[in-house]
C-alpha cells in the first residue's frame, strides 16, 4: 500500500498513526508542501482535489482522511480499533467527524501564523480564533473524557485518532492553555504509544 504526503501534514499523519497501530505498513510518498506534485497530472487522477493524503491499495484509490483510516481499521484490523455493533461504529464515526470539523480550521489557523507565518504576514484575529476553536472543542471533548478513559470508550479506538491527531500542535505550542485534566490525562497515555510518539510527535513545521 501507498499513501501519497508528507509527514508532517495532520491528515497524513491520521492514516500512518492508524497503520502503526495495526501493525501494517505503508510506503509513504512525500507530496505536497515543499515537495509539491499536487496539480501533476498523475496526481490529478488519484485525487482530483488536489490534497493530500491519498491511499492506494490495489487498483482502490481512497483519499480524506478519516475515510482512509475507517478502510485501514475494516479491511486490515481483525478488529483492532474498530468497535462491534453498528450503534458503536457510529459514534466512534461521530467524533472523528465531530474532531475534523471542529478542529480543521482552528489548527489551520494556529499553524499558518504561528509556525509558518512571519512577523509580516501574522494574522492576530486569525490566531484568537484558532485559539477560540481549539479551547471550545477541548472543554467539550474534557468533558467526555471525565467520564470515560477514550472517546472511543473503554479502550483505545478510531474514535480517539483526528482529536490525538489534531491536539499535538495544542500541547506543544508557547501558548497559554486552559486546565483540562481529564483531555491531558488522555493526551498523556496517547505520549505513551509508540505508534503516536513515532508518527505523530514529529518536530512542527
Amino acid at each position: 500500500m501507498k499513501l501519497w504526503g508528507r509527514s508532517n501534514s495532520v491528515n497524513v499523519k491520521k492514516p500512518m498513526w492508524c497503520a502503526a497501530e495495526l501493525g501494517i505498513t505503508l510506503e509513504r510518498i512525500d507530496v505536497g508542501g515543499p515537495f509539491g506534485g499536487l496539480d501533476t497530472p498523475d496526481y490529478l487522477a488519484k485525487n482530483p482535489n488536489g490534497l493530500i493524503p491519498c491511499l492506494e491499495d490495489g487498483d482502490l484509490v481512497l483519499w480524506e482522511s478519516n475515510a482512509i483510516v475507517r478502510y485501514l481499521a475494516d479491511a486490515y484490523g481483525n478488529a483492532q480499533l474498530n468497535t462491534a455493533t453498528p450503534a458503536e461504529r457510529g459514534r466512534s464515526g461521530m467524533w472523528m467527524d465531530w474532531a475534523l470539523a471542529s478542529l480543521a480550521g482552528p489548527y489551520r489557523d494556529l499553524i499558518m501564523n504561528l509556525v509558518r507565518g512571519t512577523p509580516e504576514t501574522r494574522d492576530d484575529a486569525a490566531i484568537e480564533r484558532g485559539l477560540s476553536g481549539f479551547e471550545k472543542a477541548l472543554r467539550l471533548a474534557d468533558g467526555v473524557l471525565a467520564k470515560q478513559p477514550w472517546l472511543s470508550g473503554d479502550a483505545f479506538g478510531l474514535a480517539d485518532i483526528p482529536l490525538g491527531a489534531y491536539v499535538y500542535l495544542w500541547f506543544e505550542l508557547d501558548i497559554e492553555r486552559p486546565t483540562l485534566p481529564h483531555l491531558e490525562a488522555w493526551y498523556g497515555k496517547l505520549t505513551q504509544r509508540s505508534a503516536y510518539r513515532e508518527h505523530v510527535m514529529l518536530p512542527i513545521s
